[in-house]
C-alpha cells in the first residue's frame, strides 16, 4: 500500500513555514508577512504527485501554527498554475491499486482542500493558463482568485471515466459560481474560460500574465497589514456558517464580533480614528 505522510512523520516536526523552509514538491518564500507557493514542475504544467498532495496537505496543516504567515499566495511556475494529479504517476498506479488503498488516497487529497479551508491564512489564488482536476479544486479551495485572460479552469474528472464528486467540487463549486453553472462544468468537464470566471465570480479580478503575480502579492501584503486575528475570524465564519441556519449564523457572529472587540487591534483602530490618523494593526 501507499503510505502518506501523516500527523506522526518526522517532517511535521521540522516544518517550520518561514523562509527558511525548503519544500520538495514545491517552491516557498517568505516576505512582509506573505507565504508564497509555487508548483514548480513547468516541463509537465505543474502536475501533482502522491507526494505533492501529501507535503502540500502537511503545509497547510502546519500553516496553523506559523503566527508569523498571516496571508498565503499560490501560484505555478512556467505560466501554467497545475494540470492536476500527474496521468503517470498517480492515474496509472491508481488502476492497480485495491479498493482500501483508493479510498486512502481519495481522502488524502480531500485532507488538501480541507485543510487550505481551515488554515486560518487568507488563501490568494494567482492562477494563469491551466488550472486542471486538482489544481482547479486547489484554485477553489482558495479565498480569493486572480487569474489572466490565458487561464482556463476545467473540472475533468469525468474526462477520466470519474464523478465530478471529487475533493469537495460538489458542495464548492455550486457556492461559488451557482448550481447551474457548476452542474454543467462537473457533467461536461469543459474549461471555463477567465471571461467565464469573472462574470460568474470564480475570479475576483484578471491581469496580464506579466502582472498576475504582482497583483496578488500586493493583495496580500494588504491583508497582512491588517487585523490578523479579525481576518482568521472571518475566514473561520465564512467555513463554518455555511451549515447554519440564519438565527445560527447571526448568534454565531455576535459571538465571534464580541471576541474580536477583545482585541488590541481593535483598540488600536479605535484610538488611530480618534486621532485621524490611518491604524498600525499588531495581529493581537
Amino acid at each position: 500500500m501507499k503510505h502518506f505522510i501523516g500527523p506522526n512523520n518526522p517532517m511535521r516536526a521540522q516544518f517550520e513555514p518561514r523562509a527558511g523552509y525548503h519544500a520538495r514538491h514545491f517552491t516557498w518564500s517568505f516576505e512582509d508577512g506573505v507565504g508564497t507557493v509555487t508548483l514548480s514542475r513547468p516541463e509537465r504544467k505543474n502536475p501533482l504527485t502522491f507526494d505533492s498532495y501529501a507535503e502540500l496537505r502537511d503545509l497547510f496543516q502546519a500553516l496553523k501554527f506559523a503566527n508569523d504567515v498571516k496571508v498565503v499566495v499560490v501560484t505555478g511556475a512556467g505560466g501554467n498554475f497545475c494540470s492536476g494529479g500527474d496521468v503517470h504517476e498517480i492515474i496509472g498506479p491508481l488502476t492497480k491499486m485495491t479498493m482500501p488503498e483508493m479510498l486512502e488516497f481519495t481522502r488524502m487529497t480531500g485532507d488538501l482542500v480541507k485543510t487550505m479551508r481551515n488554515c486560518p491564512q487568507p488563501i490568494m489564488g494567482a492562477i494563469d493558463g491551466i488550472c486542471a482536476g486538482a489544481g482547479a479544486m486547489m484554485a477553489l479551495a482558495c479565498d480569493l482568485r486572480y487569474g489572466t485572460p490565458a487561464s482556463r479552469t476545467a473540472f475533468l474528472f469525468t474526462r477520466v471515466g470519474l464523478a465530478g464528486a471529487d475533493m469537495g467540487a460538489c458542495a464548492l463549486l455550486p457556492r461559488v459560481i451557482g448550481q447551474g453553472r457548476a452542474s454543467e462544468l462537473l457533467f461536461s468537464g469543459r474549461a471555463m474560460t477567465a471571461s467565464e470566471g469573472l462574470a460568474w465570480g470564480f475570479f475576483n479580478a484578471l491581469h496580464d500574465s506579466a502582472d498576475l503575480l504582482g497583483a496578488a502579492t500586493q493583495m496580500a501584503r494588504d491583508l497582512a497589514a491588517g487585523p490578523t486575528f479579525a481576518h482568521a475570524m472571518t475566514k473561520t465564519m465564512l467555513q463554518q456558517e455555511w451549515a447554519m441556519t440564519i438565527e445560527q449564523a447571526i448568534e454565531a457572529e455576535a459571538q465571534a464580533q464580541a471576541i474580536c472587540m477583545q482585541t488590541q487591534d481593535f483598540r488600536r483602530a479605535y484610538e488611530a480614528f480618534a486621532a485621524k490618523q490611518k491604524p498600525v494593526f499588531g495581529g493581537d
